[in-house]
């Protein structure tokens, strides 16, 4: 039983990926800690995770027309930006708060994505 749970995890991981648009991590993270028992392993072994399954993701996206390169370039920079203050910070930062601002923030999209306020 031990040995299926890697590929749960990745298989759940790939699916909210490819659903939601890198949504995987949400699923990710929790079941990685539980796993591994480190929250900066965890988050760390998460974005290793969801790199390639990414790369899938858009490469499928773009051959189905939804989205062009050019619609994504101009929110690369602050991206690439965001996730290296975030790597740096992680290692900074008391895994207890982490917790607490991932948990936050799986509460804030839930309640975004039951209650549109569009």
């Amino acid at each position: 039983m031990k040995i299926l749970i890697p590929q749960v995890i990745s298989l759940l991981t790939g699916l909210l990926n490819g659903l939601l648009g890198a949504g995987g991590g949400m699923i990710a993270v929790p079941m990685l800690q539980h796993t591994l028992g480190n929250t900066q392993q965890a988050h760390a072994t998460s974005i290793a995770m969801i790199l390639p399954l990414s790369v899938v993701s858009v490469l499928l996206y773009l051959q189905a027309g939804h989205f062009t390169l050019s619609q994504a370039l101009p929110y690369l920079p602050g991206g690439i930006a965001g996730a290296l203050v975030g790597a740096k910070l992680l290692k900074k930062l008391n895994p207890i708060w982490i917790r607490r601002f991932f948990g936050g923030l799986v509460l804030y999209s839930a309640i975004r994505m039951l209650w549109p306020w569009n």
